[in-house]
């Protein structure tokens, strides 16, 4: 780990915490990128690192992304992320460990607010939430802002029209079809709203059970894992795994619009040119994705949630999506570059107002 004050200064972070505590198995690391907005922002995910130093590069890496996706949102938060190096099944003494996590968000005084992420429950965030009042998503009835998923889709739903309207001309989705990428919380809730909009929704999924599901409930077509990159649509819609789009899939891809929730979905910025070269429209998803954070943030407004706040931001997606896509080109540059520089010069006018 000898490489610590190397990363911070490569990605620009105010603080890196490193939490041991042996005596109930906690190895974490907390990541504050930036509070330039406010308190630091970002979920808390638990993983079997192959090693420490690749827990490091995650959490960076990913708290950066917070600071981006928070700016771009609107909202008066900065980046954050934490990881425990843990197994994310493990029962015995998890109690005990989520509650020491508490402790330690605790003594960052409000600098970082945590939230459910990968591997992590709302069992776990109670369990936080016995040490720091800073942890986000928790259930209505224990004043928390309650579950994410449906405001993240709601989001991805708003980003979708907003690419139509500029694709198309118009945002009639009974005249368009998606093919859509993992079929979890945020899927089912997304394919709702597509279906009801009239579109034509093909999906695909590791668990049975969640297609037979929406099958059922929505009549949409099943396909299988791979076959999804041959889908003939117009809208790519992956909301599973990160790095899907690349070289490989995106030779298969026969779409005009890529709009999705899940994260980091493109392999590395060299696929850039790829994408630009089959004229296909993509969506940053940290731009599309980012109605479940704001509804995290919704908890610690003045007053207390307030849902009506949430879906009003969450509705605002769509104009930052236009603004996002038009600005692309005005300034004749990707979509996903265009959307970091207008987080960033957002995040620098308010340093520069403090």
């Amino acid at each position: 780990m000898s490489n610590v004050f190397e990363k911070c200064n490569e990605y620009g972070h105010e603080q890196i915490l490193f939490v041991n505590k042996p005596e109930v198995g906690l190895k974490a690391i907390i990541a504050i990128h930036s509070t330039a907005l406010g308190p630091s922002l970002g979920g808390c995910r638990v993983r079997m690192y192959e090693s420490e130093e690749a827990a490091l590069e995650d959490v960076v890496r990913l708290s950066e992304g917070m600071t981006y996706k928070n700016s771009i949102a609107g909202l008066d938060n900065g980046g954050g992320k934490a990881c425990i190096i843990a197994d994310p099944h493990l029962e015995v003494g998890r109690e005990a460990l989520f509650k020491e996590f508490g402790k330690a968000v605790s003594s960052l005084n409000g600098g970082y607010i945590t939230a459910e992420d990968m591997g992590t429950n709302p069992s776990d965030m109670l369990y936080v939430k016995e040490h720091t009042d800073f942890v986000s998503g928790l259930p209505l009835d224990l004043g928390g802002s309650g579950d994410p998923s449906p405001w993240t889709a709601i989001g991805v739903f708003n980003s979708i029209r907003a690419a139509c309207k500029v694709r198309y001309g118009d945002e009639d989705l009974s005249k368009r079809s998606v093919s859509l990428q993992g079929v979890g919380h945020v899927g089912i809730y997304l394919i709702e709203h597509l279906t009801k909009a009239g579109a034509k929704v093909i999906v695909t999924d590791t668990h049975q059970d969640a297609l037979n599901k929406a099958k059922e409930k929505y009549g949409v077509e099943v396909v299988g894992l791979d076959e999804i990159y041959d889908a003939d649509v117009d809208i790519f819609c992956p909301c599973a795994i990160g790095q899907i789009v690349n070289t490989q899939t995106l030779q298969r891809l026969k779409c005009d619009i890529i709009c999705g929730a899940a994260n980091n979905q493109l392999s590395d910025s060299s696929i850039y040119k790829e994408i630009e070269e089959k004229n296909i429209l993509y969506c940053p998803d940290f731009v599309v994705n980012s109605g479940g954070v704001i509804n995290c943030a919704a908890q610690f407004k003045d007053g207390g949630y307030d849902e009506s706040w949430t879906a009003r931001k969450v509705e605002d997606i769509y104009d930052t999506t236009l603004q996002v896509l038009e600005e692309s080109k005005l300034r004749g540059k990707f979509t996903e570059i265009t959307a970091f520089e207008l987080a960033k010069e957002r995040i620098q006018k308010a340093r520069e107002s403090a």
